[in-house]
């Protein structure tokens, strides 16, 4: 079985991966991957001054059946050079390690064969449980070293960490060698105190207890996937294979910075400079914005940059058939909205380590907290939620809590924060952040100010969780430096008082947003800038998507956001490249060719951006045209890098956007690709190859872009292999967005043309930031070292954002760098400095207050198993392209038998047979089986490349609310809607129905069923279902007149119509992107994919959630 997890380091126990072009790449020797154990301590040189460990506090929940863990003594670090005498580290050149060979001892995650027996029913149960198995004696062998990650992230320093001891997910060591987000709090350290005053009712907790022992007991074997064949896992044990111990790495020599590192940021007043050099293939850029957001100190350390059976599987029968089991409660409820109206706010005296006597007031009694309620996940069959899994919500004081920053913006895996990094790797549980920074807000406080306040010495913005010592000093909540209040902040523009600061705007509102002065500027702010580039080879122009492109430009022109400064222009490519002239005077659109693509040039630079509102009729004149042009073209050749090199030279100078249309692979000039998919090994392959690039032209072209403030979205309509692997890297690095259709055609595929037309329509006219930066500040302590999305990061933690759009996720995995043994909440904040469509120059500061708890039982119960999932997606991409699909599915499912080991061996007092999981997170292993069988990580199933790659592009750029039903679909039935429990928004009633569990038990064919992918909506309708609900809703008689491609939903005058087209509308109006709607039948040539989203059943190639459930029990167990 492969010993393989994920890096939450990304690479701080491997390897180094350099965002930019890499030159020189050198090897490493044979590694072996390792798991998710943060345990391990990092290895440095000049370490940490050791502090004095503190006297334990009593744990946050000790009832029932909770063993409290033992207290947390602060970490020891080993005596040396302090923190502030560390050398700075050089950029490291990216390392590729090969595959190891020959200590492959994976069992592949398949379902028992198809005559496999079920398990046995036990006598007076429904449900059978397997004895507690007791750990053996055979040691495990060292883990394997995590290969690189590839994706968009940021990566610190190599080491080697010896004897780590676990397997999933291996985590950040103790200090890595990262940034400070803020200097050290001053004054002496306070006393850590509970949550919670409570104690067990046998007595009180001992003072020092030996801990439990580690969950990685000397017996207990390798986790692997389930077995390929026989009966279900679980009913007797396989010895362990013996693997020979891994090899320790060598680390990476020290290299200078490269030459692919961004352009020198231009420092404006009062802000720190850090200096990197200029792309080879870029000009510096005269507006370069990467220190208008930096902090006025020098850094630490320095990054590098850069068909399906539809069977229902065989169960117990009493599983089958068992009634429902109570229902588990639902997550802790949802979080305060905005408001942007300041709120009475009663500032604390002092700082946030002084907070003891608020989260003292907060005991929960004697009762066990509803997150940490045991459940057993063989026997609970009902699990989900009536409706949408809420975030949970932090233990916090009221008048924290109700100023906190909404979790839709800014959410946490973890909304209770370990003290100590051994604490963390104790819980098995990764530690990130999900941000979805520029989301359409109802409510935004906006201010203008000559000054923004901010701390002195780490820049962090004013915001509700700082502390006002009096009225002309306040105390910063990351670095705790005091700070004078500006004469200016005495006066609250909201009341028109004088002498309250605390009340101002910016400490009522964790969401706000500034004007930015003239100091946050570099040059005047960039106009608008919109650049159309067309693929019209004779395959474009066969697809039909010119006349919709066309026909949906003219009918949104005028909503394009910008001002009177707006630009456009347009380029159109086949083998050659057409420009087109557009300057105010001429009659009507000139066309200009250059056929030379290998050395491609602008004919007239100053007339091919157009002002949209001096030129509009030029414009509106040549989209009517295009679409006619090239109607009887028979040119087969498609020429995109060199079209691409062309976009890049003509916006240079201003910034902006680029939006691409591409529909085939790329066959002449710079960039052209040969197909690398073999059709026949689609779901056959064990690994799937070519997820990486086939070369580095798209990503190195990207990095010019970003570095001149240029984004570029790819739309790629195409029913053949394109490379998306390839071609993506041209937004993935500039912050561009990546839209897929496959197999689109204008009249076969209407499905595909209404979702293209949506999507344009949304694309044209969303908000948009131009040339912006975002940087995330933690309080001392925490450290951000691995972040996830489309971006560039150009300095230390600095993501360059040519373009930013209100659809746009982002996640960073963190590490507790030094113990917070001295701090009761910890805070996060997240500046987003950007240039609106008006030119207006602004600010988005979003800030998020989570407590520090000091006993794994707290950890878990402050889990938030969404978030968790979500940031393991993005991690688990980045494995499938570093190592292998196969790798980062074994990953996923070790994450899961982690968590669950750590929690049975450091929560639970009773060791009870059964696969045992705390509330909060019973449906992680639900969701991780979702993952393992999501289009980006299936197998055994025919999957596109194309499709695949693009699922898990989604993955890492989706904000996490649009994402869940992607990984996790929501099924309900549909035929007898009603009003009871609906929702009421903007005078329309959205009915509210039971989500059910995926599975085919749990459709009738008296009925009819609504599954959300996400990204598709499939209204299955049953045979004999009502009449009713055929004439109703459908406008059809009965069954066999329901069409076989139908798409949309006619517009009856009945109530049932009503209901469900304001359901489907409402499920449609929360994501960013437009849901086709399929209307099937049992002989839809649809069902089957319908059926494959039934996560929850068996497939050919997958397990069963209960044979998962099963061999997650048997390695738990071990």
């Amino acid at each position: 079985m492969s010993n393989s997890g994920f890096s939450t380091q990304n690479g701080a126990d491997g390897l180094t991966y350099a965002n930019g072009p890499s030159p020189n790449p050198a090897s490493l020797q044979p590694q072996t991957p390792q798991g998710y154990s943060m345990a391990a301590q990092h290895p440095y040189s000049n370490p940490m001054q050791a502090k004095a460990p503190l006297q334990p506090a009593p744990v946050l929940y000790n009832s029932g059946h909770y063993q409290p863990a033992p207290p947390v003594s602060s970490y020891q670090s080993p005596a040396g050079v302090p923190m502030a005498a560390r050398p700075l580290l050089a950029p490291q050149q990216p390392i590729t390690s090969p595959s190891p060979t020959g200590l492959n001892h994976r069992m592949p995650l398949a379902p028992p064969s198809q005559s496999s027996p079920s398990p046995p029913v036990m006598a007076n149960s429904p449900y059978h449980s397997f004895p507690q198995q007791q750990p053996g004696p055979s040691a495990r062998p060292p883990p394997m070293e995590t290969p690189p990650l590839q994706g968009n992230h940021l990566s610190s320093a190599p080491c080697s960490v010896p004897n780590q001891p676990s397997v999933g997910f291996s985590g950040p060591p103790a200090a890595p060698p990262v940034f400070h987000c803020a200097s050290h709090p001053p004054g002496p350290p306070l006393t850590p105190v509970s949550l919670s005053n409570y104690s067990q009712p046998a007595g009180p907790h001992p003072v020092n207890t030996v801990p439990p022992p580690p969950i990685q007991q000397p017996g207990r074997g390798l986790y692997g996937p389930p077995p390929m064949a026989g009966p279900p896992p679980g009913i007797r044990p396989t010895p362990p294979p013996v693997v020979p111990p891994g090899i320790r790495p060598t680390p990476p020599p020290v290299v200078p910075p490269g030459t692919a590192t961004p352009p020198p940021p231009l420092a404006p007043p009062n802000e720190g400079v850090q200096q990197t050099t200029t792309p080879v293939d870029a000009a510096q850029v005269p507006n370069s914005f990467d220190n208008l957001e930096s902090a006025n100190q020098q850094a630490v350390g320095h990054y590098p940059s850069h068909p399906v059976g539809t069977s229902y599987p065989s169960l117990p029968p009493g599983y089958q058939s068992t009634p429902s089991a109570p229902r588990a409660p639902p997550m802790p409820g949802p979080t305060q909205p905005y408001s942007s109206a300041p709120q009475q706010y009663q500032q604390l005296s002092s700082g946030p380590a002084q907070l003891s006597p608020s989260l003292a007031a907060l005991s929960l009694q004697s009762q066990t907290p509803e997150a940490l309620k045991v459940v057993n996940l063989l026997q609970e069959r009902n699990l989900l939620p009536p409706g949408p899994v809420p975030a949970p919500t932090p233990c916090l004081p009221q008048d924290l809590q109700k100023v906190n920053c909404s979790p839709e913006v800014f959410r946490c895996t973890l909304t209770s924060i370990p003290q100590t990094q051994s604490l963390l790797n104790k819980a098995k549980l990764p530690l990130g952040l999900l941000l979805h920074p520029f989301k359409d807000l109802s409510q935004l406080p906006v201010v203008t100010s000559s000054t923004i306040v901010r701390c002195r010495s780490c820049r962090t913005y004013i915001n509700p969780f700082v502390s006002f010592l009096d009225q002309r000093r306040w105390k910063c909540n990351l670095c705790y430096r005091v700070n004078d209040v500006p004469e200016e902040f005495m006066y609250n523009p909201v009341s028109r008082s004088y002498g309250e600061p605390h009340k101002r705007p910016e400490v009522q509102n964790a969401t706000i947003e500034f004007i930015a002065p003239s100091e946050y500027m570099l040059r005047p702010p960039q106009p608008a800038v919109y650049l159309f580039v067309l693929d019209v080879s004779h395959n474009a122009v066969e697809t039909g998507y010119i006349d919709v492109l066309c026909q949906s430009l003219l009918e949104n022109l005028n909503s394009l956001p910008g001002d009177a400064r707006t630009k456009i222009g347009f380029i159109t490519f086949d083998s050659n490249i057409h420009f087109y002239n557009l300057q105010e005077g001429l009659s009507q659109p000139q066309m200009l060719i250059v056929s030379d693509i290998e050395d491609v040039f602008l004919p007239t630079p100053d007339s091919l951006l157009v002002n949209l509102n001096e030129c509009k009729e030029l414009v509106q004149d040549l989209l009517k045209s295009l679409p006619q042009m090239f109607s009887k073209t028979m040119e087969t050749q498609s020429a995109l890098g060199p079209a691409l090199q062309a976009a890049f030279k003509l916006m240079s100078p201003t910034g902006g956007r680029v939006s691409v249309f591409q529909s085939q692979l790329p066959t002449v000039g710079m960039g052209a690709l040969k197909p690398r998919e073999d059709p026949n090994q689609r779901a056959s392959a064990k690994d799937v190859p070519h997820l990486s690039p086939a070369t580095d032209f798209y990503k190195k072209l990207a990095l010019d872009c970003s570095g001149q403030q240029v984004a570029v979205d790819l739309f790629l309509l195409s029913a053949q292999y394109c490379d998306l692997a390839s071609l993506g890297g041209i937004s993935r690095y500039s912050a561009g967005s990546i839209y897929y259709y496959p197999s689109y055609h204008n009249q076969h595929n209407p499905a595909q043309t209404e979702r293209f037309q949506k999507d344009l329509k949304r694309y044209l006219t969303r908000k948009i930031g131009f040339e912006a930066v975002m940087r995330i500040r933690c309080t001392k302590g925490l450290s951000i070292h691995t972040f996830h999305g489309n971006f560039f990061v150009r300095s230390t933690d600095l993501l360059s954002l040519p373009n930013i759009n209100p659809d746009a996720g982002f996640a960073v995995q963190m590490c507790i760098e030094e113990n917070l043994l001295d701090m009761q909440v910890v805070s996060f904040q997240a500046a987003l400095l950007y240039t609106s469509s008006k030119g207006e120059r602004r600010i988005r500061v979003h800030t998020m207050c989570l407590p520090v708890v000091n006993s794994v039982s707290d950890i878990f119960a402050g889990a938030d198993v969404q978030a968790i999932t979500g940031l393991l997606a993005s991690m688990a991409v980045d494995r499938s392209m570093t190592a292998s699909l196969s790798d980062a599915r074994d990953a996923m499912t070790n994450a899961a038998i982690d968590s669950l080991a750590s929690y049975r061996a450091h929560v639970l007092t009773i060791q009870q047979p059964g696969l045992l999981a705390p509330s909060c997170l019973r449906l992680f292993p639900l969701y991780i089986l979702a993952l393992l069988k999501q289009k980006a990580f299936r197998t055994g199933t025919s999957t596109r490349l194309d499709e695949r790659v693009f699922a898990m592009c989604q993955l890492k750029s989706q904000p996490l609310s649009p994402l869940m039903p992607m990984l996790h679909p929501a099924l309900y039935r549909v035929d007898n809607l009603t009003d009871e429990g609906a929702l009421n928004i903007n005078d329309r009633t959205i009915p509210q129905p039971r989500v059910l569990q995926l599975s085919v038990e749990k459709l009738s064919r008296d009925g009819a069923f609504l599954m959300d992918t996400g990204s598709e909506i499939y209204l299955w309708v049953g045979r004999n279902c009502e009449p009713n609900f055929f004439t109703q809703v459908l406008g059809v008689p009965n069954y066999a007149a329901v069409p076989q491609n139908m798409n949309q939903l006619p517009e009856l005058d009945t109530p049932e119509s009503a209901r469900m087209r304001a359901f489907i509308g409402w499920l449609r109006e929360q994501r960013p992107f437009y849901s086709i709607l399929h209307v099937i039948r049992d002989e839809s040539p649809l069902k089957p994919s319908f059926m494959q989203n039934m996560i929850e059943d068996r497939t050919e190639s997958a397990l069963s959630y209960y044979e998962f459930l099963l061999h997650l029990q048997q390695q738990v167990s071990k």
